[in-house]
């Protein structure tokens, strides 16, 4: 992956509203605007600039429907930043450690 490409993964993701709208197109795939749009305040215009911002980053592919546009959500560049950090050793560990995070969030380690 491509410094840029990275640059423009991490700069999308900076913005909390952002992961929120890729939360929602990760957990409901071929989301329309109106479905994401339900979850936000902002004008549906704003919604659209935030995923143009997503789209651009490549964490959303979007595909058109009729009159609609929908969206789905793409883990590869996530995938290529992880994988740019972690070896298969590293990787083992870390989700070792996630996994204990989190059941102590929830109360399991007790």
């Amino acid at each position: 992956m491509k410094t840029n490409s990275m640059d423009l993964v991490f700069s999308a993701l900076a913005h909390p509203a952002r992961r929120q709208m890729l939360d929602r197109i990760r957990d409901t795939p071929g989301s329309n605007l109106k479905t994401v749009c339900r979850d936000f305040d902002f004008s549906r215009v704003a919604v659209m600039k935030h995923l143009a911002v997503l789209e651009k980053a490549g964490l959303v592919v979007s595909q058109k429907k009729g009159r609609e546009r929908v969206y789905y959500f793409n883990s590869v560049p996530i995938q290529l930043i992880h994988e740019r950090w972690t070896d298969e050793y590293s990787a083992h560990w870390a989700g070792k450690l996630t996994a204990f995070k989190h059941r102590l969030e929830q109360g399991e380690g007790d």
